[in-house]
């Protein structure tokens, strides 16, 4: 086994470092850290617009995924900056950075706290793509004995880790993934041709597409919210950084707490349905713990960064891996990827994605190790940069989202009725972010619900209707005290200890 990785990883760089695949890394890191640095427009925003686009360029599938996972890299490493300079979370993997990176900058070390993030983020990167290469093919290889009623157990626990973690209320995550599934279910029945919920558009029996859906949600309605806080004269006070380079003193004293963050980040990665989100608050709370023997957390801590910044890009790498061996997404990007990947006739966790397209998904993980070497270079010089792009007013900024997003859209199928439904889907976004109702899992029951109605189906038909057949074996037992788990532990164990889980969480958000 090792032989033959160490043989495919090659072929990966062989691959990988081709004049073309290198420029697409280069444009993709850029392209992704600037979407992490404007505030509001993540990676899920980065990913879904530029995925049109690269149908238009004609890319083929290698080149894409090259271009789209550097991005989604590349977001993660750009979100620590408004974070650090401006107080302002790029997008939420990075509220916990704003704890101690912004009490730096306010003393004058918004330097040190930007390079102790990159350095923090290519370690923890180029670790989360050795533990990608090295667990992902033994799990992929195990997942092709998983049958109907397995599959639909995990996409049961994927959806209840997702419900429960991806918002303030349990109830309102549930209702967001059946929302998501509500509208898997438009177009034509895959085994009985019933055409389902289209109004008489025939372009609706292919189904929904997740693309319009997700720059809707997410793209539109993040520039109507934009907008809303234009209106309301909410400004942002800008800091600047002087220096970016950190002393090997300083280095070595956040060494500890990058290794751990980044062994936290993967293993929380790994999970269904979590992200980086949780990596982060899970870092820098057992660094806080371990660590915070003088009370300076809080106060401008170098490791109150390092820490969660390294789980975030540690939990990016290591969300790839349920992503290719049970097909099952762990965050918002990964559902959009999984899409895609099904788009190029991929379908992970239905077989051995190592084994039946190994040049493409060897060439992915070798441009990974090229992307974070070159988003280490990137993120140094162009700091002061990053600085003067978020000094763009909202007035210019909004129009030119708006503007990328409408083009990226109509130009997939040239119809103006993806342009209704993205509009649409942008204005309940809207709707929902003001209802506190989380958004990626939407998405995700979007992107997996037919898997979950088609296994569902296919398990009755083999048992010919015996319900009892999704509990009939120790792996699906498990999966099912797992879903329950996730679900419902977190409350219980939060009423034990009389107190309510989420307000942690607010309690943390009220110190950012």
């Amino acid at each position: 086994m090792p032989s033959m990785i160490a043989f495919n990883i090659v072929d990966g760089f062989i691959a990988a470092l081709t004049p073309t695949n290198i420029a697409l890394a280069l444009v993709g890191c850029l392209l992704g850290t600037l979407i992490g640095v404007l505030p509001g427009i993540g990676p899920i925003t980065g990913v879904a617009i530029l995925f049109p686009i690269t149908l238009t360029l004609g890319l083929n599938d290698a080149a894409t995924l090259i271009l789209l996972a550097s991005v989604y890299y590349g977001s993660q490493y750009g979100g620590s900056t408004t974070s650090i300079l401006l107080n302002v979370p790029g997008e939420a993997s990075s509220v916990v950075t704003t704890l101690d990176g912004y009490q730096m900058a306010r003393q004058g070390r918004a330097g040190q706290a930007l390079a102790i993030s990159a350095i923090g983020s290519f370690i923890a990167g180029t670790g989360s793509v050795l533990g990608l290469m090295m667990f992902g093919p033994p799990l992929s290889s195990v997942t092709t004995e998983f049958q109907s009623p397995e599959k639909f157990m995990v996409v049961l626990l994927a959806f209840a880790t997702v419900s429960s973690l991806a918002g303030k209320s349990i109830f309102k995550g549930l209702l967001a993934v059946v929302f998501g599934v509500m509208l898997a279910t438009v177009g034509t029945d895959l085994q009985t041709g019933v055409v389902r919920y289209t109004f008489g558009e025939l372009k609706l029996q292919e189904g929904m597409d997740f693309v319009i859906v997700a720059i809707g949600l997410f793209a539109v309605s993040e520039v109507l919210t934009l907008l809303e806080d234009t209106v309301r004269g909410e400004a942002v006070v800008f800091q600047k950084a002087e220096r970016i380079w950190v002393t090997w003193k300083e280095f070595m004293f956040s060494l500890g707490a990058i290794i751990r963050g980044t062994a936290i980040g993967f293993f929380v990665g790994l999970l269904p349905g979590t992200g980086a989100s949780v990596a982060g608050f899970m870092s820098y709370g057992l660094e806080k713990r371990i660590s915070d023997t003088d009370g300076t957390f809080g106060d401008g801590d170098i490791r109150g960064v390092a820490a969660p910044e390294s789980a975030n890009n540690a939990a990016a790498g290591g969300s790839l891996v349920p992503l290719l061996t049970l097909g099952i997404p762990g965050s918002g990007t990964t559902a959009v990827l999984l899409g895609i990947l099904i788009s190029m006739g991929i379908r992970p966790g239905s077989g051995n994605v190592f084994s039946e397209t190994p040049e493409l998904i060897w060439t992915l993980i070798a441009s990974m190790y090229l992307g974070n070497l070159i988003l280490l270079l990137l993120n140094f010089p162009l700091v002061k940069l990053f600085v003067k792009i978020l000094e763009i007013p909202p007035w210019f900024l909004m129009p030119m989202i708006l503007i990328i997003s409408y083009i990226g859209v109509y130009s997939v199928n040239n119809s103006g009725l993806d342009i209704t439904i993205m509009t649409l889907f942008g204005v309940l976004g809207f709707i929902f972010r003001k209802l506190d109702v989380p958004l990626a899992p939407i998405l995700m029951g979007l992107i997996l619900g037919d898997d979950l109605e088609q296994n569902f189906r296919r398990s009755l038909v083999a048992s010919r209707g015996q319900y009892t057949t999704f509990v009939d074996g120790w792996l699906n037992i498990v999966l099912l005290i797992m879903a329950l788990g996730v679900l419902f532990l977190p409350q219980i164990l939060s009423r034990v200890r009389g107190t309510n889980i989420n307000d942690e969480f607010a309690d943390a958000g009220a110190e950012v």
